[in-house]
């Protein structure tokens, strides 16, 4: 009944169209007030504890040497060495968004932010030289995704202080499955340009192509500071974001000069932004874990899952569809902050890794970002392109199934995402 009354309480407030973190916090302040003895007191002492956790400000930072890279050039640079290396395939342009798509995811830590940056630049290029609409949104919005699978990623930075599961090792466990994956989207945007009959970019030499890597290079060194400091030992998670946020700054200034002094302001503004909406949804969705435990909802629901007898393949169908249907009505961190505390202590109970689980949480929110009606990425690429969200929909359908297919390898096969962290010694 406790359950009922709180996610009811929940869908309506998001069905008139509130905010997810005002959703979350009223809805709990209600149901304090009619439905439970815990006092209204407690709402801001566990607003501000949700919060307080030292691995959280990874998330600004990481948003912060995004919009470093975003309002840079190194987008920018980063497409010429992605076309100098696959654009003479097929369907060139679209090839070249796949690959920009994925070196900039794993600078940025954003979905969103790599539709932004990279779309803006394809996405004309290639309706200029006569791709369909369909064709660039679809193949940009799907690429995006990559952006919180490959490492450093924000949502599973959330899924890690969640969970109290390790960054580092979770960062390791999405290259794999991230490389596969655009192989993949590779895959299906090399068919619908062949299919369509789509043009491919003149073959550059391998000069030229060292040329775009010597420009690209200051960019593409972030991979190795973040990843390879970790790793090392060199610095925790938090402190890479950290380290991100500095360099991105300083390539952006001193290296590749594309921003001025004056820029700063509005970067730091548009930051601060992000980070305090993602702050005030973490907050809210921490006094909602909060009222789930005080009325011990999600041990219940944890004992009927185990007491179906579903076992591990079939409860990790169920989470797949449940996670798929959230992320047509909510944007990824929100899912996470919800659900992860429910789904967590049933995949641990049954035996199921919880980097893996991770990983396929994080895929599922990948998937969320291109399904109407709230996908970010559809609504950033019809922003682009001035399409509406039902051509955008239908647009990423090639890429979406190719993304299905990729969950259920990813779901059933946890070795592509254990392999390297346990090679690493990571877990």
């Amino acid at each position: 009944m406790s359950a009922a009354i709180l996610f009811g309480m929940l869908f309506v407030l998001m069905l008139v169209g509130m905010p997810i973190g005002v959703a979350l916090g009223l809805t709990v302040i209600t149901y304090m007030a009619f439905w439970t003895p815990v006092p209204l007191e407690s709402v801001a002492l566990k607003m501000f504890t949700g919060i307080e956790k030292f691995e959280l400000l990874a998330i600004p930072f990481f948003i912060l040497a995004g919009t470093f890279l975003t309002s840079g050039g190194v987008a920018r640079r980063m497409i010429r060495f992605a076309n100098s290396m696959v654009g003479h395939v097929t369907g060139g342009l679209g090839m070249t968004a796949v690959l920009a798509c994925a070196l900039f995811a794993a600078v940025s830590g954003s979905s969103p932010a790599t539709v932004l940056a990279i779309g803006s630049i394809l996405i004309p290029a290639m309706l200029k030289q006569g791709y369909s609409r369909r064709f660039a949104i679809g193949t940009v919005a799907s690429a995006g995704g990559l952006g919180i699978l490959i490492p450093p990623s924000i949502v599973m930075v959330m899924y890690a202080v969640t969970t109290n599961t390790s960054i580092g090792a979770l960062f390791m466990a999405g290259v794999l499955p991230g490389l596969v994956l655009v192989l993949m989207l590779g895959a299906i945007t090399y068919w619908q340009a062949r299919k369509h009959g789509f043009a491919r970019e003149a073959k550059v030499s391998w000069r030229e192509r060292w040329q775009a890597l010597r420009e690209a290079f200051w960019g593409l060194l972030l991979i190795v500071i973040v990843m390879g400091g970790i790793y090392a030992g060199i610095f925790t998670a938090t402190e890479a974001a950290a380290m991100s946020a500095v360099y991105a700054a300083v390539i952006a200034l001193f290296v590749y000069r594309d921003m001025t002094w004056r820029d700063v302001p509005r970067v730091l503004v548009d930051s601060a932004n992000m980070s305090s909406m993602l702050f005030f949804i973490i907050a809210s969705a921490s006094l909602f874990s909060f009222i789930l435990t005080s009325e011990q909802i999600p041990q219940m629901l944890a004992q009927a899952i185990i007491d179906l007898g579903l076992g591990p393949v079939g409860f990790l169908l169920v989470v797949n569809v449940l996670l798929l249907l959230a992320g047509n009505l909510m944007e990824p961190s929100s899912i996470i902050l919800i659900l992860a505390p429910i789904l967590f202590p049933v995949a641990v109970a049954l035996g199921i890794d919880p980097i893996h689980f991770g990983v396929i949480m994080t895929v599922n929110m990948e998937i969320g970002m291109i399904t109407p009606p709230v996908g970010l990425n559809l609504f950033v690429a019809s922003g682009i392109t001035g399409a509406g969200l039902g051509e955008t929909s239908r647009a990423v359908i090639p890429w979406l199934l190719t993304m299905l297919v990729f969950l259920v390898l990813v779901t059933y096969w946890p070795t592509l995402s254990l392999a390297l962290p346990q090679a690493l010694g990571m877990m």
